[in-house]
Formats: structure tokens, C-alpha cells, sequence
């Protein structure tokens, strides 16, 4: 497999110790010298506005992808995406594509030519696993796919299913040193991203795991999934009864807007304890405010999707979920500073 090429107008970074004679006679020049040169801003991609009701039409680029969801106009999916292959010297397109659920598999067989594949968020990932011909492990044991990538741009192509959101809430993680679990874990929330989170916390060496939910019926049904997990025990609990606990690592919040109910949260217990909480917009979630005020560690998830947004870069790219790509920490700064994360 072919390697893309950095583009030329990098700024070089400065290493007086290197230097080179040019042809020219008389001519030396250094990298200290060049890094003085002033170089053109390279101008801001464009990102599309708004969502299409129907398939995006075939734009100038030389391949189409887009974020499938409904609602989904709030997707910050494509300025990450529009960063990365702008960055990697790639004219492809990238929109929203409303999709209502239990209307997947009618919309996508339907699709036209030049489809690399799909990002796909709520309420479809489970469609999404659904309509797959083939699917990694991650999305069989989680049942949930939020990428589908097709083996060529045909309209009759293949179609595979990954779960990058896994990937995702363990950088998210990593953000705030934490990189391994030896206590239990919280999650709230059991819908489209609470197995996800199980997934990723069992990673991390938690080995006990309480789903809380409003629903107790739905939290058994993702608690169902992990059964045959060897060395992780979950609980299942009523969302209305949760109370921050002495000992627990990682509070997990799935709930799309943030749970909201913080009035008995132990403030004092927050400080030993990370929360991940998987919402961006709106930002911070009444969670993330009393986490914050405490002084304990917060991640969310803006940064998630930052995560999970780069391994699908690299599905889309021809490459596997696990491989980097060639020179993948400036396309990672790109996408950061698409959505306003440090780069630093």
C-alpha cells in the first residue's frame, strides 16, 4: 500500500545542526533560515451547513462520506473529517444525511456511485450493524456500528461494520491520565453508547460494572451482551437511585444531554473519581459542573468523537482500525483544531 506524501508548505521545524548546499554556487542554506521564511496560512476548509433529507449529491470530490443520524444537524463529524483529508491532500466530501430510524437500509441500498463509507450516530447504529455484510468483534459484542466502509465505490460494493467509539472514549480517557480502572465503574444511560462504554471500561481492567437506567428493562438487555465476558460482573440499577460511592473509579455518562439530577452527588468523593461524560452539545452538562467544581478529573465528548473520528480516518483510508497513518499526529492536530480542542 502506497504512503500519502506531507504536503510541501509544512513549516520545517528548526534544527540548526542539519544543513545543506544548494546547486547553486555560493548558496548555503539551513533549516534556521527557513524557519524564518514567512509562509502562507493554508485557508480554513469549507464545511458543509445543514444536513440533507435525501442522499448529498456527488460534489467535485473524488469520493463521498457522510454522518448518518437523526437529528443530526448538531455533528461536529464533518469538520473533523474535512480537516483530516484536507490535511492529508484528499478532495473528498463529507456531509450530514438525515436519517430517521428504521429507514437505514431503504436510503443506503438505494445510494448512488463514489460512497467510501458512513460515520453513523443515533439512532442507527444497531441498523447499521444490521444492514453489514460483515462486522468486527467490537461492533458483534457491543451490537452497535457507528462506521460501515465499503470495499470499493461501487454501489454494489461490500459494506463492513466497526466500532470506533471504543477507541474513542479510551483516548477520551487517556486525555486525563486515566489509562487503567481498578475499581468499579458507573454508567448511566443505557442506550446507543452504554455498551460502548462497558466495552471500553472492561479494557481498562475494570472488572465491575453498574448500568443505571430509567428504563431497568434496557440496562438488562446491554448487561446481556457482556454475559459471557469472562471476570466482569455487571449490575443493573434504577437511573433514580444513583449515589456517588466510596471506592468507585470511573462515572460513566451516556445520557445525550447530561444526567441532570446532582443535587445527591457527594461532592467530597469527586475528587478520586474521572467522569467521562459522552455529551458536547450543550456543553458542560450539570455533571460535568459539579465535577468541575470539586476538582475532579472531567473528559467529554468532544473529545470521544475527536478520537473515534481519527480511526475512521484511517478505515476510510485503507488502513486497518489499529494502524496509524503515515505522519497521523499533524492530521490529529488538524482535526483537534477543527473543533476548538488544544493541540498541545
Amino acid at each position: 500500500m502506497s504512503t500519502l506524501a506531507r504536503p510541501c508548505f509544512r513549516t520545517p521545524t528548526r534544527n540548526t545542526s542539519w544543513r545543506w548546499t544548494s546547486t547553486l554556487p555560493g548558496l548555503k542554506i539551513t533549516r534556521s533560515t527557513l524557519a524564518k521564511q514567512q509562509w502562507p496560512e493554508r485557508p480554513a476548509p469549507v464545511v458543509p451547513v445543514g444536513a440533507f433529507e435525501q442522499e448529498p449529491p456527488q460534489g467535485v470530490g473524488s469520493a463521498r462520506l457522510a454522518v448518518l443520524g437523526d437529528p443530526i444537524e448538531h455533528s461536529k463529524s464533518p469538520e473533523l473529517h474535512i480537516a483530516a483529508y484536507r490535511d492529508r491532500g484528499l478532495e473528498w466530501d463529507y456531509h450530514r444525511w438525515r436519517i430517521p430510524a428504521g429507514q437505514l437500509a431503504a436510503n443506503l441500498d438505494a445510494r448512488g456511485h463514489g460512497w467510501r463509507g458512513f460515520s453513523v450516530t443515533a439512532p442507527l447504529k444497531a441498523e447499521a450493524l444490521a444492514w453489514a455484510d460483515t462486522a468486527s468483534a467490537d461492533a458483534q459484542l457491543t451490537g452497535a456500528a457507528n462506521t460501515l466502509v465499503f470495499e470499493s465505490l461501487d454501489s454494489s460494493s461490500k459494506k463492513h461494520a466497526e466500532n470506533t467509539d471504543i477507541a474513542g472514549i479510551i483516548g477520551a480517557l487517556a486525555e486525563v491520565e486515566v489509562t487503567a480502572l481498578d475499581g468499579p465503574v458507573d454508567v448511566l444511560g443505557a442506550g446507543g453508547t452504554a455498551s460502548s462504554a462497558i466495552a471500553a471500561a472492561h479494557r481498562l481492567g475494570a472488572d465491575r460494572i453498574r448500568i443505571l437506567a430509567r428504563r431497568p428493562e434496557a440496562a438488562t438487555e446491554v448487561a446481556e451482551r457482556f454475559a459471557a465476558v469472562p471476570g466482569l460482573a455487571i449490575e443493573v440499577a434504577d437511573l433514580a437511585t444513583w449515589q456517588l460511592a466510596s471506592g468507585t473509579s470511573l462515572v460513566i455518562d451516556t445520557i445525550p444531554e447530561g444526567f441532570a439530577e446532582v443535587a445527591g452527588v457527594d461532592q467530597a468523593l469527586v475528587p478520586g473519581v474521572a467522569l467521562f461524560s459522552a455529551a458536547y452539545d450543550p456543553w458542560p452538562t450539570p455533571l460535568a459542573d459539579v465535577w468541575t467544581a470539586a476538582g475532579g478529573k472531567v473528559t467529554a465528548g468532544l473529545q470521544m468523537l475527536a478520537h473515534q473520528a481519527l480511526v475512521q480516518v484511517r478505515l476510510f483510508s485503507g488502513y486497518s482500525a489499529e494502524t496509524p497513518l503515515p505522519n497521523e499526529e499533524f492530521t490529529f492536530k488538524a482535526m483537534r483544531a477543527a473543533v476548538g480542542l488544544p493541540t498541545a
